[in-house]
């Protein structure tokens, strides 16, 4: 099967966490001989802050972390849709893109009629909650559906009527990467992955990172982008060391070397999208650190709080947990395992790949449904597939 991917940046990690989740994808479809082509805009802003700050020298990295994945880059005012998507049997299509390629896409597939390719939109972001007026604006009404990374926002598009039709989609890792690591050398107590985030998080990262930190005197060191001056001195007050960029290949390695890592949601999750997961919490359990998680509200079909990680609702809890982490070394064992050992069972990008094809083929059963009802208008009609995959 070809597979076509629309999406802000493969190649760049750059404050984009949606980046590691497509490369997992695209390589599970290409591990299983499907045929996968990725397109993203050359002026792509990840990309571009990337090079500004690095060169090119990671994109060169990437290449050699993954050298089964190639990325098209494209001019929007020249791309030839024809040319793009010709001979594509399923087109995914991420929400980062411009509404007038969204549309544009939509058209195109219209034009092919019922033998043409599934067309779905994948949601990774907020923005369905926090600015719904935003996501209106696509036009999504020749898309076969929308594959959502989390019911809430499943949800939002079949009720506000963005979409006909939608599934929850979740993230996952890619456990052929993202495993444990042997230990050579221990850098710190514990390890914190993530960007700013607009100010989406300063309160949290305060709470359930920064003060926690400071008030047990481990040490610490944080990785990400997009921090301001402010932030950055208040780390170092809080004694804990500043990383800046991580490229997403060397998580493993890093995590190797600290005891544990927290995850501290943006709070748009926690407070209108609760039980979402973003990629972090995967990664961090597929390489087997032990993780202790603020104020996420996970499903528990999920994951298991307290079996697969430990989970604090406040600072003080936070701080309590850690302390625990560091000083029993049988609960980090356990921890490391049995996480683990959940996102090998549930969570990897094999399973969300098993997962898509499934998707394309409750579609495809739909067309023929739905060709063979207008053919016999008194034939009963079937329903779609049910609504949630994960």
């Amino acid at each position: 099967m070809r597979v076509v991917i629309l999406c802000h940046s493969l190649v760049s990690d750059w404050n984009h966490g949606n980046a590691h989740f497509l490369r997992g994808i695209a390589s599970a479809l290409t591990s299983r001989g499907h045929d996968v082509r990725v397109l993203e805009p050359r002026d792509a802003w990840s990309r571009a802050n990337l090079e500004a700050e690095h060169g090119t020298a990671p994109i060169d990295e990437f290449r050699r972390e993954y050298p089964e994945l190639s990325s098209t880059p494209y001019d929007r005012a020249t791309l030839d849709l024809e040319e793009a998507l010709g001979g594509a049997d399923l087109v995914l299509v991420h929400e980062w893109n411009d509404p007038s390629l969204v549309a544009a896409i939509g058209a195109h597939r219209r034009r092919q009629g019922e033998a043409g390719f599934v067309l779905l939109f994948h949601d990774t972001h907020h923005r369905s909650v926090t600015r719904p007026d935003e996501i209106g604006a696509y036009d999504l009404r020749h898309y076969d559906g929308v594959l959502a990374f989390g019911d809430p926002i499943r949800d939002a598009y079949l009720r506000e009527g963005w979409a006909a039709r939608a599934w929850t989609w979740h993230e996952a890792a890619d456990v052929r990467r993202f495993a444990p690591r042997p230990r050579t050398r221990l850098e710190g107590d514990l390890v914190w992955i993530g960007n700013w985030g607009d100010e989406e998080r300063a309160a949290e990262l305060a709470e359930f990172l920064i003060e926690p930190v400071r008030r047990l005197g481990i040490r610490a060191r944080v990785y990400g982008v997009r921090y301001p001056d402010e932030a950055k001195r208040r780390l170092a007050e809080a004694g804990i060391e500043y990383g800046g960029w991580l490229p997403n290949g060397r998580v493993p390695d890093v995590f190797s070397r600290f005891h544990l890592t927290v995850h501290v949601p943006r709070a748009p999750y926690v407070r209108a999208l609760p039980g979402i997961p973003t990629i972090r919490p995967f990664e961090a359990l597929a390489c087997g650190i032990p993780l202790v998680v603020a104020l996420w509200d996970t499903p528990g079909d999920l994951f298991t709080p307290g079996e697969d990680f430990l989970f604090a609702r406040t600072g003080r809890e936070m701080e309590a947990q850690i302390r625990r982490v560091l000083e029993d070394e049988g609960l980090r064992a356990r921890l490391a395992a049995r996480g683990r050992a959940t996102v090998l069972a549930r969570h990897t990008c094999a399973h969300r790949a098993d997962e898509l094809l499934a998707i394309d083929a409750a579609v495809r059963r739909g067309r023929r449904v739905d060709s063979a009802a207008r053919r016999t208008p008194a034939a009963a009609a079937v329903p779609p597939e049910g609504a949630t995959v994960a």
